[in-house]
């Protein structure tokens, strides 16, 4: 009993540690914004993807499969990696600055501290949410059998694609306090877009 109560403690602790750094370098604001726009990024990579498969006559789900978690590793490997190795010099930089002007050595103190957190928690939203949406996209495929035709999981798959933009859409719409219909219908736009210049692609080739 007095283990678990430890452990209730140090979450607690770590909860309101994290809500503290969240006042600091108001990571909460800057991750929402991230993992709109990389899951964004997620489902239209995958819809030129798929567009691409469905164009070249490619009927293995597995094929798509693996093809598709490729991508969705790698949009993820490059979003952590990237945002980490961004956002940690933008916010060194930053501290440095803030140094200077107090002309104390803030990088251990609990500025410094939120700073290096904030770096570590967007990385991880930049990284895992163009990976989460690829693979919602993707979902249809893992359950081929249960459709009739290849082309049918296609179709599916790419509702699913349009289906999802109009979620970020109204998402998107909630922060703005805009429309929330019509935040959802801008992002499928871009979708239906993506679609409709890959269609016109494939036919000219």
């Amino acid at each position: 009993m007095e283990s678990e109560e430890v452990h209730r403690f140090r979450v607690r602790q770590l909860f309101k540690r994290a809500n503290q750094y969240n006042g600091i370098a108001n990571i909460g604001e800057i991750a929402r914004r991230y993992f709109a726009m990389n899951a964004f990024d997620g489902v239209l990579t995958i819809i030129g993807m798929l567009m691409g498969n469905l164009s070249a006559g490619i009927e293995n789900p597995h094929i798509v499969i693996t093809t598709g978690l490729s991508t969705c590793v790698a949009m993820g490997i490059s979003g952590l990696w990237g945002s980490y190795l961004t956002e940690s010099a933008e916010r060194k930089h930053d501290l440095d600055e803030l140094s200077k002007c107090t002309l104390t050595d803030l990088h251990n103190s609990r500025i410094g501290k939120a700073s290096r957190f904030a770096a570590v928690v967007i990385s991880l939203v930049d990284g895992i949410s163009p990976f989460l949406a690829a693979l919602l996209v993707l979902l249809p495929f893992f359950f081929h059998s249960l459709f009739s035709s290849i082309q049918v999981v296609y179709f599916v798959s790419l509702g699913v694609a349009l289906v999802t933009l109009f979620g970020l859409g109204i998402f998107l719409g909630k922060i703005s306090k805009e429309n929330l219909i019509v935040s959802g219908v801008k992002t499928v736009i871009a979708g239906v877009a993506s679609i409709l210049i890959s269609t016109l692609m494939s036919g000219s080739a």
